[in-house]
């Protein structure tokens, strides 16, 4: 039996909700139905519509969402169907059968963006890759990612970290962006279309071992200022560093000395201006918002 979990997810509109998996249950493809009929490709969608109350059923790469009928509050049913397509899922139930038609190629736009790193180079999708960030430093890495183990068999391309939308490749000097940007962009797409994985399945499992070993919030309790460096850290710094490809992940807190200490992936890692970064906006923000509790931030290139 697998270990899939479903989180329930409001919306802003109060008759439907969304019931995120833990895994894609889709292959950059949505669908919506409107009755049991319709639904005839997805034994999951049929399911659901057996409940009296199920009124539209939406599924999308990683998510169910359910547009209810107003017999019923949403309080008193949704964790009843969480616990329903977790054990939908958990035992194999298949959400979309293949059509019967011919495999047509997924439409899927890719563009590149530069990032302060010059090493670095962003590549976005209009499709979502992954479910948690993950960085890959060679190919044995990459073992199962089919997408990073592809771009590495480019001479030029030295590090990949895959976020929810993007790419960020490091490149050796051994190429010019200019030459370079135009194939990989066009390779990424192609990949994409052809319904290819990003990551294999439970490879998800692997990258959250990985960032498990470099976080120790994942296996001990945080102290309340350590919780707040965490939540600040969510908040106001990682929407940013991530519009530059990057990544930072909370390492430790010194309440002695003071310090905290952050790891930085993607176009962060090694970029020459994140040292002024680091000083002149995360650590500044620190001071101001913890003020007494934080001096220093150091950084640790993921």
């Amino acid at each position: 039996m697998k270990n899939i979990t479903v989180n329930i997810q409001p919306t802003n509109k109060p008759t439907i909700v969304k019931f995120e998996a833990s895994i894609f249950l889709t292959k950059h493809e949505s669908f919506e139905f409107q009755n049991i009929e319709e639904a005839n490709r997805s034994p999951l969608a049929q399911q659901l519509f057996h409940l009296p109350f199920v009124k539209k059923v939406y599924i999308a790469q990683n998510f169910v969402a359910i547009e209810k009928y107003n017999i019923v509050h949403w309080k008193d049913v949704q964790n009843e169907i969480s616990e329903q397509i977790e054990s939908f899922l958990n035992n194999g139930g298949i959400v979309v059968t293949p059509s019967d038609e011919e495999i047509k190629k997924i439409p899927v736009t890719v563009y590149a963006e530069s990032t302060p790193n010059p090493a670095v180079m962003k590549f976005a999708s209009n499709k979502k890759l992954v479910l948690q960030s993950v960085e890959f430093k060679n190919i044995d890495e990459a073992k199962n990612a089919p997408l990073a183990k592809a771009l590495f068999h480019f001479p030029f391309v030295k590090e990949v970290f895959i976020d929810e939308n993007y790419l960020s490749i490091m490149k050796y000097d051994i190429a010019e962006w200019g030459e370079i940007t135009q194939e990989i962009r066009e390779f990424i797409r192609e990949h994409l279309e052809q319904g290819k994985e990003v990551l294999i399945e439970d490879s998800q499992k692997s990258s959250s071992a990985t960032i498990e070993e470099k976080t120790p919030e994942t296996k001990i309790t945080l102290d309340d200022t350590s919780k707040e460096i965490v939540a600040i850290l969510d908040e106001y710094i990682k929407p940013a560093v991530a519009s530059d490809g990057g990544n930072i992940l909370f390492e430790s807190y010194d309440k002695e000395q003071k310090l905290v200490k952050v790891i930085l992936q993607g176009a962060c890692s090694g970029c020459p201006s994140s040292t002024i970064t680091l000083k002149n906006g995360i650590e500044t923000m620190f001071k101001d918002m913890l003020q007494g509790r934080v001096e220093r931030v150091e950084a640790i290139n993921g």
